[in-house]
């Protein structure tokens, strides 16, 4: 997918670069209108540049290494369709894990409905990895989140299928929607759940030389 880049202000006022430029600005390699939320509430302005990058994992890929290498995928490839680039680019890659097996989000009715029966009554792990390229240097971090869903009955998975929202998120649900119903306990980052952990992001914009306060 390769959109229009789009400029998008967060509040800005008060965050400024150590490097001498006066603005807190960067491209976003994701289409994700959360990440596009998560990453204003920072005060950051960015511009949107998305490309589509192969996301099949490796044989025996641990759940880590791949949203690892899925996150830097993105930051790459649009540092590449940016020759004229004046900052760097962030890329993120969230994926749920149920013991060794990873939910990505479901192709069909079916898919959410099964995803939704393996998370009920049970914990499962979000990771979310971050990356920042500025084509000398990359940086990746991870979040991992421990999430714990109360027991599902076959008909609130029905419902929740029906309203829309899981069609498109890892695991088939969205922590920051109705899906919150389901949530009994999170130990770790929220908004790593939800799609860019803000701990994690600041501090790589930091060893960047953006200063959010």
């Amino acid at each position: 997918m390769t959109g229009t880049p789009t400029i998008v202000a967060g509040n800005g006022s008060d965050v400024e670069r150590t490097d001498g430029m006066n603005e807190l600005f960067i491209y976003l390699a994701s289409g994700s209108p959360r990440r596009r939320e998560l990453l204003a509430q920072l005060g950051v302005q960015f511009e949107v540049c998305v490309t589509d990058i192969d996301e099949s994992a490796h044989a025996d890929e641990a759940s880590d290494a791949y949203v690892r290498r899925m996150a830097a995928d993105k930051a790459r490839a649009a540092l590449a369709r940016l020759p004229t680039r004046r900052a760097p680019v962030l890329g993120a890659d969230t994926t749920v894990c149920v013991g060794r097996d990873r939910l990505g989000k479901p192709a069909d009715r079916a898919a959410g409905a099964a995803m939704l029966r393996r998370l009920s009554g049970r914990e499962h792990e979000v990771l979310t990895a971050v990356a920042i390229n500025d084509g000398e240097r990359e940086v990746v971090a991870v979040s991992r989140t421990t999430v714990t869903f109360r027991p599902l009955t076959d008909a609130e998975i029905d419902a929740y299928w029906a309203t829309g929202e899981p069609r498109d998120k890892a695991g088939g649900y969205a922590i920051q929607g109705l899906g919150a119903v389901f949530i009994e306990a999170i130990r770790g980052s929220y908004t790593g759940v939800m799609g860019l952990p803000l701990f994690e992001t600041a501090r790589l914009l930091n060893s960047f030389g953006y200063r959010l306060m």
